[in-house]
This record gives C-alpha cells, sequence and structure tokens, in this order.
C-alpha cells in the first residue's frame, strides 16, 4: 500500500513539473527540460520501487526452492525432533552414580574394582537410602554400604564380613581386637568419621581463638587452655599408630597442618 501511495505521489509531482514547464518555458528549452523531467521520473521510479520488488521476489522465490529441497529429503521446516534416549533414564543415572563411587573408593584404593549386591540398585539411586556393594582390590574388605541421601551426597562405609566356618576353625576376628587396632584405611575413617566431629569443631574451636588440638591414641580430642588440658570429644575406632603417617597425608590434602608429638597428633589450622 506505502508503494502505491508513493507511485500516485511521484506521478501528481510528475504532472504539476510537466505543467509548469509547458506554462512557463517556451522555446527549444523546454523539450530538454520535459525529457529531463521524465528521464528522472523514470529512475526514480525503478530504483525506489521496482528494484526492492525485485529483491523481494527474488528472495522468495529461492525460499520457495530450498523448502521444496528439505522436503524433498524429508526434512520439514521449522521443526525440530527431540532425540531418542536409547536407553532408559534410570540406567543413565546409575551409571553417574557408578562412577562417583568409584571415583570415591579409588581416592584410597586406586586399583579396586566393585559391584552392587543389590538386586534393583535403580530404585536405590532414585529415592536414595543404603545399599551393599562388594568390593575387589582392597585387603581388609570385601564389602561396603553406600548411602545416598536426597541432597546427592554420598558416603562408603567398609565392611569385611567372615563366613562363620573361618571363625570356629579358629582365624582371627578382628571385632575381637580393639577398636583402635582393627584395619582400618584413614582416608575410609576420615570420610565416615573424622571429617563432620572435626569440622565442627574446628569451626567453634577457631570462633574462640584457638588453632590447634591433639588426637590422642585412645581417640580423645584435647586443647590446651592455659595450663591445663581440656577435653572436647572423643572418636571410637581412632587409627592405631601404624596408621598415623597415612592419616597426616589425609589432614594435610584436607588443608590442615598436622604432625606427630609425644602426646598424639597435633592438628592446625
Amino acid at each position: 500500500m506505502n508503494q502505491y501511495k508513493a507511485l500516485w505521489g511521484s506521478i501528481s509531482i510528475l504532472l504539476g513539473a510537466v505543467i509548469a514547464i509547458l506554462a512557463l518555458i517556451r522555446g527549444p528549452w523546454q523539450v530538454w527540460l520535459l525529457l529531463g523531467v521524465f528521464t528522472a521520473w523514470s529512475l526514480w521510479v525503478v530504483g525506489i520501487l521496482l528494484l526492492p520488488y525485485m529483491k523481494r521476489a527474488k528472495r522468495s522465490k529461492l525460499h520457495r526452492q530450498q523448502e521444496a529441497q528439505r522436503q524433498a529429503q524429508g526434512i520439514a521446516a521449522g521443526t525440530f525432533q527431540v532425540p531418542e534416549v536409547s536407553d532408559p533414564v534410570d540406567q543413565i543415572l546409575l551409571r553417574h552414580v557408578n562412577h562417583r563411587i568409584s571415583a570415591y573408593l579409588r581416592a584410597a584404593y586406586p586399583e579396586t574394582t566393585w559391584e552392587w549386591a543389590e538386586k534393583e540398585p535403580e530404585k536405590l539411586v532414585a529415592h536414595g537410602g543404603t545399599g551393599r556393594i562388594r568390593v575387589f582390590g582392597i585387603p581388609d574388605f570385601n564389602y561396603a554400604d553406600v548411602r545416598l541421601d536426597q541432597q546427592a551426597h554420598i558416603n562408603c562405609a567398609m565392611v569385611k564380613i567372615v563366613p562363620l566356618a573361618q571363625l570356629q576353625g579358629g582365624a582371627v576376628n578382628g571385632s575381637e581386637l580393639p577398636p583402635n587396632q582393627q584395619p582400618v584405611d584413614p582416608q575410609i575413617w576420615y570420610e565416615v568419621q573424622g571429617r563432620q566431629v572435626l569440622e565442627n569443631l574446628i569451626a567453634d574451636l577457631h570462633s574462640r581463638g584457638h588453632s590447634s588440638l591433639t588426637l590422642k591414641e585412645d581417640g580423645e580430642i584435647c586443647i590446651r587452655q592455659g595450663d591445663q588440658e581440656v577435653s572436647q570429644d572423643s572418636f571410637k575406632g581412632f587409627p592405631a599408630r601404624v596408621y598415623w603417617p597415612r592419616l597426616l597425608q589425609v589432614f594435610e590434602k584436607e588443608g590442615l597442618a598436622a604432625s606427630v608429638t609425644t602426646l598424639g597428633i597435633e592438628v592446625s589450622w
């Protein structure tokens, strides 16, 4: 509609210019002026009206050709199909959890492998809870209890299952040993038992001006207040001295300074 208005407007201007030339100009200049006016009007019409129309027509034709080509190839323009997942979603989610459990175990035992001892681990992954896995390549344990919560946290408690016949045959049972002498991996101990207690206790002590604590061999946690040694908490199953070098590495990995003293392990922050 705007093009038609522009065209009729240009014609009105052309007629006005022609009438003015005929009325005011006489002699040979009249013909040349009329030719000039018609030439200018023709160029304006071609440049302003015809060329854009021709370009739009060309683009429209090209678009129709491309549309026909896509339809011929079976691809409908403007549609997108979401690719189907070949495996069920619960299987994919289970694999993600499997990778996280593997990374958790291999942080302490790089060569370990494992398998689910549950019939339907997918339900455990979807709803959370505790399930058992069988582990291989860990000298002191053959099972682990894996706990999954609704916040996507994973915790593993190492388990050793010994046949009853082996116990009746006089084999040494780890449960008969004192708690701090049972086989334990310091990394697993810290993740399962030590982290939560120490992090909460260190945060509280740091807020009250303390910068260190001492872990005694029996698992007691003490601090110095003046000349007195005050007990704060205690661990059951604190690793024996033979595991302390590895435990120091675990503390250092967590950003804590630790060293063995005559009283036990001194942890500083």
